[in-house]
């Protein structure tokens, strides 16, 4: 079914959601799914609904002009999308394969609704595995002495391809801060910890070395401070003192896929909001 996905976030106040249903029942917009929240500690309200597209009198252009008054009204941040307009998604990988194999799989099956114009990596190593798929694979490989030209042609490559999303599927470099600001809540990361325990390098080492009982998966946005960025989702594999460090890296794999392409799934269906360095997420 195709919808519309309004999405807000304003300052909390008397009269919001009335003031939004009204509006979509005065056009006859039928509420498919209705998500709010307000949070006490900011001060902030958030919301969203879908709305099935056929229901309504207009297309998204004129749902954007005839809603302004009331988004200025309320200080909204708001935005309204088309399920029926897919998402154009960038994969980045380097030489793991496990979470990009799953999230190719799992467009190639049709449970990520999106498009997948590319897959840009710093190795060759998953070349076969995207192509496979019918995917274009861009190899940039990355200079440790002067990243900035790799870089350059990531961003390139990025615009040249529309994406709307770029996923950091276990790609081991880290995003210049230009990058970070120009693609701010674009760019989706998973990191191998739960953070914030546990950030940079070989976390499954450090976290066999504190003797940790649980281990996770983190996906997050990317943003100029290392492993920092908005937490979208996170879950968790339980271990014990019999645990190799080979067995701690075979569960979290497990725990990475899940947790990237849940994330990823939110992401794509407008689930997520932002707001400072936290996220809500309508699940």
């Amino acid at each position: 079914m195709r919808t519309f996905r309004l999405v807000i976030a304003c300052p909390d106040g008397v009269g919001i959601v009335a003031k939004v249903s009204n509006f979509l029942a005065t056009y006859n917009g039928w509420i498919s799914e209705a998500s709010h929240h307000s949070d006490h500690q900011s001060g902030w309200f958030f919301m969203r609904h879908e709305i099935r597209a056929e229901s309504l009198p207009f297309d998204l252009e004129e749902f954007r002009q005839a809603f302004a008054p009331i988004a200025k009204q309320f200080s909204m941040v708001w935005r309204i999308s088309d399920s029926a307009q897919k998402k154009r998604v960038v994969l980045m990988a380097s030489r793991e394969s496990h979470c990009l194999a799953d999230l190719l799989h799992r467009w190639h099956s049709g449970d990520l609704d999106c498009e997948i114009p590319c897959v840009i990596s710093n190795h060759q190593d998953l070349r076969s595995m995207v192509e496979w798929h019918g995917i274009p694979f861009f190899h940039v490989p990355v200079d440790p002495q002067d990243k900035q030209p790799a870089f350059a042609e990531v961003s390139r490559l990025v615009e040249e391809h529309q994406a709307d999303t770029v996923v950091l599927a276990r790609y081991m470099q880290i995003l210049p801060p230009d990058l970070c600001r120009r693609f701010a809540h674009q760019v989706i990361n998973i990191h191998h910890s739960f953070l914030p325990s546990f950030v940079g390098a070989k976390p499954y080492h450090q976290a066999s070395l504190r003797g940790v009982k649980l281990i996770g998966a983190t996906c997050h946005y990317v943003t100029e401070e290392l492993d920092a960025g908005p937490i979208i989702e996170q879950d968790v594999a339980r271990i014990s003192h019999r645990n190799s460090i080979e067995d701690l890296v075979r569960l979290g794999k497990d725990v990475e896929r899940r947790v990237l392409a849940r994330g990823l799934r939110f992401h794509l269906e407008d689930r997520v909001l932002v707001h400072d360095n936290k996220t809500v997420v309508f699940d």
